[in-house]
C-alpha cells in the first residue's frame, strides 16, 4: 500500500489521523524512549542543549582509558587482552575509536531483567513492579548494541545468552538494529548432569521446570558468517570415526551428490562414476568431476564396502563450514559454571560455563581473532579463550568491559574481587579449593579504567585529550612496549609496527630525527587544533609512515556517537 501524501491535508485532517494511528495495534518494537533516559544522556551531545543538572564527574566529558599499571602481566606475547573497568556504554565509545569493525565475535551475558535485583538502571535496582521495566532495559541495551554493531567485521557475529522474561524482545531490538534476517535462536540445555533439579517440596511459580536459556545470535550479515566445526564437545556422542586408519584423524561421511529421482541430466554437474567394484553410478554431484577426481586421489572420498553411493570424508580436525545445530546438548551445565568459580575460590552467582563459551568460539572464530564482550561479569569469556588457544594452538585475543559494582549486594566487586584475579590466577597459574595446582596459560594482560575529559571543542580541551590519548592508540595498535619516551613524542612498539605519538607539534623534528633510524614501518598520530597534517615535514621517512591528527581521529569518532 502507497503512504498517503500529507502535504495537502489541512489541521483537522491531520489531527483525525494522528489519533486513528494511535489506536493501530504495533506489532514492531515500542518503548517510552523519552522517558527511559541514563544520566548520561543528558549531557553527552553536540546539540547544544546541555543539561545543566548535575550528573557527577563525567557531566560534559567524553571517555577516556586510564591503564592501572599494577595489574599488567607480561608475558612473551608482543601483543595483549584488555580490560576495561566502568560503564559499558563508555567503554563501547572508547573501542568504537581502538576497535571499529575490527572484532570477530562478540559474546554477552546481559542483565536477565527478571526484576529479582539483576537489574541496576541509573544507580537503581528495577523490580518487577517498575512500570517501565521493559522499556528501561530496552532503552539501555538498544544504546550498546547500536555501538556493538559498529564493532563487527563485515563477517563478524555476536552470542546473548538471555531468558524468557526479554527473549521475545531482545529478538526484535536485534532485528531492528542488525536488520530483519540477521538473527537466529539456540536453545542451551543449561542442566544436563542435573536430572534432579527442581524435585523435593517447592513453590510452584512456573507450569514448567526452565530447563533451559537462549542463545540469540546476530550477524552483521549472515550471508557472509560461516561457522566452524568445533573441536568437540563433552559428553556428545557423535558419528566420527577412522574405520580406515587415515593419518589425518577421525572422520565423517558426508554425502556429496543428490539422489537419482531428484538428478537433472541437464543440470550442472550431472555425471557418471565408476564404484571399486565397476558399478556405474550416473547423479547430480555438488561439484565438478575435476574436483572429485582430485578428493578420490586425495583419499577423501569414501567408497564403502560393495556398491554404495561414495561420499566424502569430513575430518574432526580440519576446518570447514558446517551447520551447527540449534539445541545445545551435553556441552555443559550452570553447575559446571558454579564449580569453576569455586575451583579459583572466588564467589559470583551463576556464572557461564567456560565449556559453553569456547563452543561458541570454536564454530566462529579463527585462530587469530578478537573476541569481546562488554558484559564480562567473572571473566568467562577471557578464561574460554585461553582455554580455547591452549586446545588449538590459537592465538585469539579477547576485550572485557564490567563495571565494579557489588555482585547482587554481596559486597564482593565485579571487576576488581572476581573478574581481575580470575584472569590472574588462569594466566599466571593457581592451586584450586582442592590443593591441586592448575598450569597458568601464560597470556599477556593489561586493566584500564575510563576516565573523562571535557567535551566542550576548545583548543585547552583539544589538549587536554591529546595528554590522556597514549592508552586509547596504544589501544588501536596493540604497541605497548616503549621505544622512546621524551616529553613531546613516544615511541612504542609491536610485532608489526611503530607506534608514534607526538603531543606538541613543536617536536616534530627532534621526533623525525630519532624515528628514520628506527626500521620499520610507523603509525604516527600528531598533534593538530583540525584535521590537518604537516606531511612535508615527515619527507625523510616517506612510504614508511602513516600519519593522523589527533585528537580529530578521536573527536570525528565521538562526535558520531554522542550527537
Amino acid at each position: 500500500m502507497a503512504k498517503p501524501n500529507y502535504s495537502n491535508w489541512d489541521k483537522k485532517d491531520l489531527i483525525k489521523e494522528v489519533e486513528a494511528l494511535k489506536k493501530k495495534k504495533t506489532y514492531g518494537l515500542v518503548w517510552e524512549e523519552d522517558k527511559t533516559k541514563e544520566a548520561f544522556d543528558y549531557y553527552l551531545n553536540w546539540d547544544g542543549t546541555q543539561n545543566k543538572e548535575t550528573f557527577g564527574e563525567e557531566e560534559g566529558k567524553f571517555p577516556v582509558l586510564q591503564e592501572v599499571k599494577n595489574k599488567s602481566i607480561d608475558n612473551k606475547d608482543p601483543k595483549y587482552n584488555f580490560m576495561i573497568e566502568g560503564d559499558n556504554y563508555h567503554a563501547l565509545a572508547v573501542l568504537n575509536f581502538t576497535h571499529n569493525k575490527s572484532i570477530d565475535v562478540i559474546y554477552i551475558d546481559p542483565p536477565y531483567n527478571t526484576g529479582n535485583n539483576d537489574f541496576v538502571y541509573n544507580d537503581k535496582m528495577i523490580d518487577k513492579e517498575d512500570g517501565f521495566r521493559h522499556s528501561k532495559w530496552l532503552s539501555f541495551m538498544s544504546k550498546r548494541l547500536k555501538l556493538a554493531k559498529d564493532l563487527l567485521k563485515k563477517e563478524g557475529v555476536m552470542f546473548i545468552s538471555i531468558d524468557d522474561n526479554e527473549v521475545a524482545q531482545l529478538l526484535i531490538l536485534c532485528e531492528e538494529i542488525f536488520d530483519r534476517g540477521n538473527t537466529d535462536l539456540m536453545i542451551w540445555d543449561k542442566i544436563t548432569g542435573n536430572t534432579n533439579a527442581g524435585t523435593g517440596k517447592m513453590k510452584i511459580t512456573h507450569r514448567f521446570r526452565k530447563d533451559h536459556e537462549y542463545l540469540v545470535v546476530v550477524y552483521k550479515n549472515k550471508n557472509k558468517t560461516f561457522f566452524n566445526k568445533p573441536l568437540r564437545i563433552k559428553n556428545f556422542k557423535n558419528d566420527y570415526g577412522n574405520p580406515d586408519n587415515d593419518p589425518r584423524g577421525n572422520w565423517m561421511s558426508c554425502e556429496i551428490c543428490k539422489s537419482e529421482e531428484k538428478s537433472n541430466p541437464n543440470g550442472k554437474n550431472y555425471y557418471d562414476i565408476k564404484t571399486t567394484q565397476g558399478k556405474i553410478i550416473k547423479r547430480q554431484w555438488h561439484f565438478s568431476k575435476k574436483e572429485f577426481l582430485e578428493l578420490d586421489k586425495d583419499n577423501r572420498i569414501y567408497w564403502g564396502k560393495g556398491n554404495i553411493i561414495p561420499r566424502l570424508k569430513n575430518f574432526l580436525k580440519e576446518k570447514s563450514p558446517t551447520t551447527p545445530v540449534s539445541i545445545l546438548q551435553y556441552i555443559a551445565s550452570t553447575t559446571d559454571g558454579n564449580n569453576e568459580i569455586k575451583d579459583l575460590s572466588l564467589k559470583f552467582d551463576n556464572p557461564k560455563p567456560t565449556e559453553l563459551i569456547k563452543y561458541l568460539l570454536e564454530i566462529s572464530s579463527k585462530k587469530d581473532s578478537i573476541i569481546l564482550d562488554f558484559f564480562a561479569g567473572s571473566g568467562t569469556t577471557g578464561h574460554s579463550v585461553m582455554k580455547l588457544n591452549k586446545l588449538d594452538g590459537g592465538k585469539r585475543k579477547f576485550i572485557l568491559c564490567t563495571n565494579n559494582e557489588s555482585n547482587n549486594g554481596s559486597g564482593i566487586k565485579i571487576a576488581t574481587d572476581v573478574c581481575y584475579p580470575r584472569i590472574k590466577k588462569v594466566i599466571e597459574g593457581y592451586t584450586d579449593n582442592k590443593n591441586k595446582k592448575v598450569e597458568g596459560y601464560k597470556d599477556n594482560f593489561k586493566y584500564f579504567k575510563t576516565a573523562f575529559v571535557e567535551s566542550a571543542p576548545t583548543d585547552q580541551n583539544k589538549k587536554k585529550i591529546v595528554d590522556k590519548s597514549t592508552e586509547m592508540l596504544c589501544i588501536k595498535e596493540n604497541a605497548f612496549k616503549p621505544i622512546i619516551d621524551k616529553k613531546g613524542y613516544k615511541v612504542f612498539k609491536n610485532s608489526d609496527i611503530h607506534l608514534g605519538i607526538i603531543f606538541d607539534d613543536e617536536q616534530i623534528d627532534k621526533f623525525v630525527k630519532e624515528a628514520k633510524n628506527i626500521k620499520g614501518k610507523f603509525h604516527v598520530y600528531v598533534f593538530s587544533f583540525d584535521d590537518s597534517v604537516p606531511k612535508e615535514d615527515f619527507k625523510s621517512m616517506e612510504g614508511r609512515i602513516k600519519l593522523c591528527p589527533i585528537p580529530e581521529v578521536i573527536l570525528h569518532v565521538y562526535r558520531k556517537i554522542f550527537k
